[in-house]
């Protein structure tokens, strides 16, 4: 019988990364492409599940993925990351994009959010089980029943497909 994960804090596997966007990284205007954040936000939320259940992870499903604002080169964008929803083998990991003007004394603005559903892979490939999630804050439990009544909806919603 295999030994149950313990279970880990969201600030365990919390997650902070940031660059500066490139031209290679924009259209001719200067608007750094969305999938060049996309692919960003996918890396900061790999890290995040990563650090929760310490094995491979895929990415499932992207929700709510909404750009407030457009982001330039030479502006550092910054991704924020935690989990939010932990199932048997999924994570739920919110990201929010902070974007900044380094030559401005303005503060960060959000760009953009979306929640990634990563699924934890086993040395073989397969969904295994990944430790649960120790809600510590009335804001992480909120935040965990609403993103968990989704996570059961779209999970119904598969399997009537």
């Amino acid at each position: 019988m295999a030994k149950e994960k313990e279970s880990k804090t969201v600030a365990h596997s919390r997650t902070v990364m940031s660059r500066v966007m490139l031209p290679s990284e924009a259209n001719s205007a200067g608007n750094v492409h969305g999938g060049e954040i996309m692919k960003f936000m996918d890396t900061a939320a790999y890290v995040t599940a990563v650090k929760h259940c310490r094995t491979n992870v895929v990415t499932a499903r992207v929700d709510e993925l909404e750009f407030y604002l457009p982001i330039l080169v030479g502006q550092l964008v910054t991704c924020r990351t935690q989990l939010v929803f932990v199932g048997r083998s999924s994570m739920e990991v919110a990201v929010k994009v902070e974007v900044e003007d380094l030559k401005s004394d303005e503060p960060p603005k959000t760009a953009l959010k979306a929640y990634f559903t990563m699924v934890a892979l086993d040395e073989n490939c397969k969904p295994c089980e990944v430790p649960g999630l120790e809600l510590q804050t009335p804001e992480e439990k909120a935040l965990f029943k609403e993103r968990e009544k989704i996570y059961l909806a779209n999970k119904r919603k598969r399997k009537s497909e």
